[in-house]
């Protein structure tokens, strides 16, 4: 019998008002259930929004610093428990051990550097245009941070998020995916054992649908940080626009790797065996298309191909696993319909293009790594986010080609290019129309300490990482003291 487990709001582990429960599956072995986590409805988002204000009252006036001191014993107990977070997290997420260590390390640094800038929440003082007058800005928090998390990074993302929240003075209710809800589970036990108050944090467990509209739509959420589907994302957003929200979206990608005539074939052939069938292809940065020069076109192709039939299926706990599952059935059902759209509009499948065949694998949403050749640019297989282990391939004749072709797309994540022509590398650099540009490496690969994100319709502007981020989850206060002991009016008293 699978075990039951709870929300963590107003300072406890409680069920959910209604009740009701779903299965957590392990997607390499759909009949091994890791565990029943709560449906919750509006009511349990109510009382988790009534506590998170009650935090937020006291974690806003903790002096930044000793929050920061917090976050770093968050990050400490992340340590010691990186391998046994690994472990629950493949079993329930389905990619291999070495990506679900580095995912937990990825929190790891997050948490180290949110400490940091505890004592780094820089202000601004400038000089008035008055004489005796002090002019500043400083950071504010701002309320209640709505966190609605996806799959594919159980603890990279929803930590992304949460510790600069945190850091900010934000208090914080944590929506994880429906697919991964143990991992939140173990993050949100970590937080309360490193001396968070209860309070701050808020994890609540259920459907987008139910509760993360629920906190998109209530007037005392006053941010929301989203990552998942364009779809959805635009749906959130024009709620947040109606209700004067602050909202940061991290949405889709189709990301190209262009490898030139000149590139260290090697090398671009390891990159984009990683970029397109690392976490199974489902990462929002993943190399969903790749770019080569005419001259290179048709013998990297095969050594694509070659290398992509090698790799090994298997659930994620074997070591000698390279590519796991899909994380259920609909992801591999939409795989599966995008190889045939890709077949019906004139792409040949160069490999793969099937479920593996092997017994052993039967039980799991196992596809096959699949190359589709011969695609031509505005087929939907070149423009669509499929969330799979499916490379585009396409074939043009020169630099400028290649940038018009990565730059034709509705997304704007990441971007990579493989060439030893410094021109072309920052000509590139340049020209390439995304967030994210990657020189002689795959479009995979953020580090925590640099922001993340994208343009056109991968994201509303907002950076996750790095600096950027504390500027989402912060107001600026500007005040101005002025110690003339008369009315001076800016602009208008100014003296030259």
């Amino acid at each position: 019998m699978a075990d039951n487990f709870k929300n963590f709001i107003a300072g406890e582990w409680v069920a959910p008002a209604s009740g009701a429960y779903f299965e957590n599956r392990n997607p390499a072995d759909w009949n091994d259930v890791i565990g029943c986590f709560p449906r919750s409805g509006p009511d349990d988002v109510a009382r988790a929004i009534a506590s998170a204000k009650r935090g937020f009252a006291a974690w806003s006036r903790t002096p930044a610093p000793i929050r920061g001191q917090v976050l770093q014993r968050v990050g400490e107990l992340l340590v010691l428990r990186k391998e046994a977070i690994a472990q629950a997290m493949t079993r329930e997420m389905g990619k291999v051990l070495a990506e679900t260590r580095g995912d937990v390390q990825e929190g790891i640094d997050t948490a180290f550097y949110a400490a940091s800038e505890g004592r780094r929440l820089f202000g601004r003082v400038v000089p008035s245009e008055l004489r005796n007058k002090w002019a500043m800005a400083y950071r504010r928090p701002i309320g209640v941070a709505g966190l609605i998390t996806p799959f594919n990074f159980p603890m990279a993302i929803p930590t992304w998020k949460m510790f600069p929240a945190l850091a900010c003075g934000n208090a914080v209710i944590f929506k994880p995916a429906e697919d991964v809800p143990h991992t939140a589970h173990l993050l949100v036990e970590i937080l309360v054992e490193a001396g968070l108050p209860p309070e701050v944090i808020q994890l609540v467990h259920g459907q987008g649908s139910v509760v993360g509209r629920a906190l998109v739509e209530h007037p005392d959420v006053p941010v929301i940080s989203f990552t998942g589907s364009t779809e959805t994302g635009a749906v959130i957003g024009a709620a947040c626009g109606r209700l004067h929200k602050r909202l940061s979206l991290e949405m889709g990608g189709k990301n190209a790797m262009i490898v030139m005539e000149d590139a260290d074939l090697d090398l671009a052939l390891d990159g984009v065996l990683w970029g397109a069938f690392g976490t199974t292809g489902q990462r929002c940065t993943a190399t969903s298309r790749l770019i080569l020069h005419e001259k290179i076109h048709d013998t990297f192709l095969r050594s694509v191909c070659d290398r992509a039939g090698q790799l090994r299926l298997g659930p994620g706990l074997d070591p000698k696993t390279e590519v796991g599952p899909l994380i259920h059935e609909e992801a591999r059902k939409k795989v599966e319909y995008y190889v045939g759209v890709g077949k019906e509009q004139g792409a040949s499948v160069a490999i793969g293009g099937a479920e593996p065949g092997d017994k052993a694998l039967a039980a799991g949403w196992f596809y096959r790594p699949t190359v589709l050749a011969g695609v031509q640019p505005g087929m939907r297989v070149e423009q669509e986010e499929i969330f799979g282990p499916v490379l585009s391939v396409l074939k043009v004749s020169d630099l400028a080609e290649a940038i018009r072709v990565n730059n034709d797309v509705h997304y704007g994540l990441s971007s990579s290019i493989y060439t030893r022509n410094v021109n072309s590398a920052f000509r590139a650099m340049e020209d390439l129309d995304t967030g994210i540009t990657y020189v002689n490496a795959p479009t995979i690969g953020a580090e925590a300490h640099l922001p993340f994100g994208g343009v056109k319709q991968t994201g509303n502007g907002h950076r996750e990482g790095g600096w950027a981020v504390y500027d989402f989850y912060s107001e600026i206060k500007v005040v101005y003291v002025d110690y003339s002991g008369k009315l001076q009016r800016a602009q208008i008293d100014t003296e030259a």
